[in-house]
C-alpha cells in the first residue's frame, strides 16, 4: 500500500508502461494494417508520461493546462491545414523544435548547483546536439519548401561552414573546462558564446548539402533530436525520456543508413559533398527532342498492356493525384493487367513520402515493390508510368560517370518496353540534374497536371 502512496513510485510505474507502449507503437508502425493503432498507442504513451510528470511538479496547474491547450490547438491547426506536399517541411520543423526543447533544458541545468564533470559534459553535449538540430532543421525546412536557395560555393555558405568547424574545438574546450563555470558563475560569457556558436554551426552543417540529399538529412536530424532528448532525460533523471529519445535516435540512425545506402553513398559523402556543386551546369541541358502523347493515345496503349509499373514521385504529391492513380490501377486490374507500384526509398522529399500518399489512397501494401524487386524484370514490363518522379528514374545515375548522381541506384524504367512520363514541364528534379529518360525512343511525355491527365485516362476506361 505504501508503494501507491509514493508519487515517485507511481511515476516510475507509468514510465515503464509508457516505454512499453512506445516500443509496441513503433513495431506496429511497420505494417500498414496496424500503423494507425501504433500511432494511437504512441500518443497514449506520451500523454501518460506527460500527465504523470505534471503531477509531481511544483507548478500552478493553470499554467500546465494552458500549455497543453495552446500546444494542442497549434498542433491541430497544423495537422488540419498542412498539405501532403508540405509534410516533409512539417517533419523538419518538428525535428527542429524537439532539438530546441532539449537545448533549453540543458541551458536551464547549466547553473544548477554541484554539477559533476559528467553532468557538465552532458549539458554541453545536449546543448550542442539540440542547437544544431534546431537551426539545421530550419535550413532543411527552407530547402524543402524551396525558399532557401543557398548551396555550395556561396560566400554566405562558406562563412556558415566555418562556424560549424569552429564549433567542434569549442565543444571539446567547454566539455573539458568545467572549472570556468565555477570561477565565473555570475558571468558565464563563454557559455553564451557557445550557445550562439552552436546555432550558427547548425546552419553551417546543413546549408551546403544539396537538395537531392534532403531525405537523408531529415532522417539524420530526426535521429539527432532523439539523441538530444535521451541526453536531456539523463540530465533530468527521467526514465521515459531516456527510452523515448533512445528509440527515436536509434530508429532515425538506422533509417539514415538505409537512405544513404539507397543512394549508394556514405553518410559522410552526403553530409560533406552533396549534389549542389555539379548541378549548375547539368540542370538545363536538353539532349534531343521529346515525344508528347495525349491521354487518348495513352489509354489505347494501356488497354492492351499485360503489365504496368506505376512509379510515383513528388509530382504526384503536388498534384494530389494519389486517389486517381489508385483508381487507374484498379481499372487496369479489372482489365486483366498486372499492376505494381515501384517505390524508391528516396522518392519525394522525405523517407516514406510515397508510401504515406498511397496508403492514404488505400493502395494495398502488397502492390508496392522496391527497386531490387522490379529492376530484374523491367524488360518484360509493357508500360512504366512515371508520375512526377525524376532523379529516382534518371539513367544518368547508371550510365554517365560524370553525373552528380552517378552510382545512385534507380528504378530502371528506361528498360521497360514503353515509358509514360507525366510532368508539367521539362524542368529538372530536386537534385538539379537533367533526365535523359525524357528523350529516349521508348519514352512518351504526357504533359500537364498529373491528376487531370490520369483522370482523362480513367474516363476513357470507364467509357
Amino acid at each position: 500500500m505504501e508503494l501507491f502512496t509514493n508519487i515517485s513510485a507511481i511515476q516510475n510505474l507509468v514510465y515503464i508502461g509508457s516505454s512499453v507502449l512506445f516500443i509496441l507503437g513503433i513495431k506496429m508502425l511497420g505494417k500498414e494494417a496496424t500503423a494507425v493503432r501504433g500511432n494511437y498507442l504512441s500518443a497514449l504513451a506520451m500523454f501518460s508520461a506527460v500527465a504523470i510528470t505534471c503531477l509531481s511538479l511544483e507548478i500552478d496547474y493553470k499554467i500546465i493546462v494552458a500549455g497543453v491547450l495552446l500546444g494542442g490547438l497549434i498542433g491541430s491547426i497544423i495537422a488540419i491545414k498542412v498539405k501532403m506536399t508540405a509534410i516533409p517541411e512539417m517533419v523538419a520543423l518538428f525535428n527542429g523544435f524537439g532539438g530546441l526543447a532539449t537545448f533549453l533544458i540543458a541551458w536551464s541545468q547549466f547553473n544548477a548547483p554541484d554539477n559533476s564533470l559528467f553532468q557538465h559534459a552532458l549539458i554541453m553535449l545536449t546543448v550542442y546536439i539540440g542547437g544544431i538540430t534546431f537551426s539545421g532543421s530550419l535550413v532543411a525546412y527552407g530547402k524543402l519548401s524551396e525558399r532557401l536557395k543557398l548551396g555550395k560555393g556561396s560566400w554566405i555558405t562558406n562563412i556558415l561552414i566555418s562556424f560549424f568547424y569552429l564549433s567542434l574545438p569549442a565543444l571539446v574546450y567547454v566539455i573539458f573546462e568545467p572549472s570556468i563555470s565555477t570561477v565565473l558563475p555570475a558571468v558565464p560569457s563563454y557559455f553564451l558564446f557557445f550557445l550562439a556558436l552552436t546555432m550558427l554551426a547548425g546552419l553551417g552543417f546543413v546549408t551546403p548539402i544539396g537538395g537531392g540529399d534532403m531525405p537523408v538529412v531529415i532522417s539524420l536530424l530526426n535521429s539527432l533530436s532523439g539523441i538530444a532528448a535521451a541526453f536531456a532525460g539523463l540530465l533530468l533523471l527521467n526514465n521515459v525520456l531516456i527510452v523515448a529519445g533512445s528509440l527515436v535516435g536509434a530508429s532515425g540512425l538506422i533509417l539514415t543508413v538505409i537512405m544513404a545506402k539507397a543512394m549508394n553513398r556514405t553518410i559522410g559523402n552526403v553530409l560533406f559533398v552533396g549534389y549542389a556543386s555539379a548541378t549548375q551546369s547539368t540542370g538545363s541541358v536538353e539532349q534531343g527532342e521529346v515525344k508528347p502523347i495525349s491521354a487518348d493515345d495513352a489509354y489505347l496503349i494501356l488497354e492492351n498492356a499485360s503489365s504496368v509499373l506505376i512509379v510515383p514521385g513528388y509530382g504526384m504529391a503536388v498534384a494530389q493525384a494519389q486517389h486517381v492513380v489508385r483508381e487507374l490501377g484498379e481499372l487496369l486490374e479489372e482489365n486483366g493487367t498486372d499492376v505494381k507500384y515501384g517505390i524508391h526509398p528516396v522518392a519525394g522529399r522525405m523517407p516514406g513520402h510515397m508510401n504515406v500518399l498511397l496508403a492514404e489512397a488505400n493502395v494495398s501494401y502488397d502492390l508496392l515493390a522496391e527497386p531490387d524487386d522490379v529492376n530484374p524484370v523491367m524488360g518484360s514490363i509493357d508500360v512504366a508510368i512515371v508520375i512526377g518522379a525524376n532523379d529516382v528514374v534518371n539513367p544518368s545515375a547508371t550510365e554517365e560517370e560524370g553525373s552528380p548522381i552517378y552510382g545512385m541506384p534507380i528504378i530502371e524504367v528506361h528498360n521497360a518496353k514503353t515509358v509514360f512520363v507525366l510532368k508539367r514541364s521539362m524542368s529538372s528534379g530536386f537534385a538539379g540534374v537533367q533526365n535523359p529518360l525524357f528523350f529516349r525512343e521508348n519514352t512518351r511525355m504526357l504533359f500537364g497536371d498529373a491528376k487531370e491527365s490520369i483522370g482523362l485516362v480513367v474516363s476513357e476506361f470507364k467509357d
